[in-house]
């Protein structure tokens, strides 16, 4: 074999993954196994499937789609402030809503001036772990466009069209240490979609593969 052939036969180094932000299509992330996280989350691999991106008027935002064993709905991606913080969120169903609040005082979520108040009812199996007794609502009909794209290897159009993304609505609320939240999506063709969200150091991600 020649020289030539040799160094093109040379197997590609293995991507190392250092930091949450670089995670793509196929990686693994594991969690701790701290009593702090909800059950569906402590001590589990999740694969991740897909990577989505999240546009605002003023930043976008990276969402890992998360599988596992079980057939939860499940999405990660990075809260940054002053600090950065990983932000779970679990798709929840209209019965879930029902259970945990009431829903004459859920809909308020929906008026202006985008200031409802809710209190918890009765957490279901699905929920267990994720709620807090109470919420307020900080985020009020926030436009943003969902692209099934990773805008960190992928353009984005900015432009109206067929690349332009999903346009949606934003409602969010928080509870009081603000480790816990409700976000809230409405689509152009009235569909809505519920998520409890969970924020979490970076550190609960104790280990991290890259895929194949």
């Amino acid at each position: 074999m020649s020289f030539f052939k040799k160094v093109f036969n040379k197997e590609q180094p293995q991507r190392k993954l250092t930091s949450a932000n670089e995670l793509k299509a196929g990686d693994i992330i594991v969690l701790t196994d701290s009593f702090a996280l909800p059950e569906n989350l402590r001590n589990q691999q999740f694969h991740i499937k897909a990577v989505n991106t999240y546009e605002f008027e003023y930043d976008k935002q990276t969402e890992w789609a998360l599988e596992s064993n079980s057939n939860i709905e499940l999405f990660l991606s990075l809260d940054v402030d002053d600090k950065t913080y990983l932000k779970f969120s679990l798709k929840i169903n209209h019965s879930d809503v029902e259970s945990l609040f009431n829903l004459d005082s859920f809909a308020q979520v929906f008026d202006e001036p985008g200031d409802a108040f809710l209190e918890k009812q009765q957490d279901t199996n699905l929920t267990n772990g994720w709620t807090s007794e109470q919420y307020q609502q900080n985020v009020f009909a926030k436009v943003g466009y969902f692209h099934r794209k990773d805008h960190r290897s992928e353009n984005i159009s900015v432009y109206q069209g067929q690349d332009a993304g999903e346009q949606f609505e934003l409602y969010q609320l928080l509870d009081q240490d603000q480790a816990r939240g409700i976000d809230v999506e409405v689509w152009q063709d009235g569909d809505t979609d519920v998520f409890l969200t969970f924020y979490r150091p970076l550190t609960d991600i104790v280990d991290m593969f890259p895929g194949s």
